[in-house]
């Protein structure tokens, strides 16, 4: 009966910050401001620097779609995405041996994916090519980011 009573508390006790992250999570789609500095810092900075900054942008800005999709703002949803793209394209002619962070810029990639196909999976029928496109386009980077890393 203790070894329960032990479980119970503990398995509420763990639940309690899970909770608070997934709620912190929502809370940290960016806002323009936001998305304008690390634009502006991925645009200055080193090239070796550039992918994973991109990357990051790249992530930012699909949760800012999701949130527009969400929100039922279509024409802001679908301009993002195709920021997301051009962002995409950067990462991919930046891809460089030299490129500092490429593992952690591949996982993030991965993980963008995942967020759009779930996206997409929601998406109404007139959105879901633009979607298409931005998600083959990020597999692609993906892709090439994980060969990077697996030349090193």
């Amino acid at each position: 009966m203790r070894f329960a009573a032990t479980f119970f508390v503990l398995s509420i006790l763990s639940a309690v910050p899970l909770c608070a992250f997934a709620s912190e999570m929502d809370d940290n789609v960016p806002d323009a401001n936001a998305l304008a500095v690390l634009q502006a810092k991925a645009d200055q900075a080193q090239p070796k620097d550039q992918c994973f900054l991109y990357a990051e942008l790249v992530s930012q800005m699909t949760d800012l779609a999701g949130r527009q999709y969400g929100s039922g703002d279509t024409g802001k949803a679908s301009a993002t995405l195709s920021l997301v793209q051009r962002y995409a394209e950067k990462i991919r002619a930046g891809i460089a041996m030299d490129s500092k962070k490429l593992k952690n810029a591949e996982l993030l990639m991965q993980h963008t994916s995942f967020r759009l196909k779930d996206l997409l999976s929601s998406a109404s029928y007139e959105d879901r090519e633009a979607l298409r496109a931005t998600l083959k386009q990020l597999d692609q980077v993906q892709s090439q980011l994980m060969m990077q890393v697996f030349r090193k």
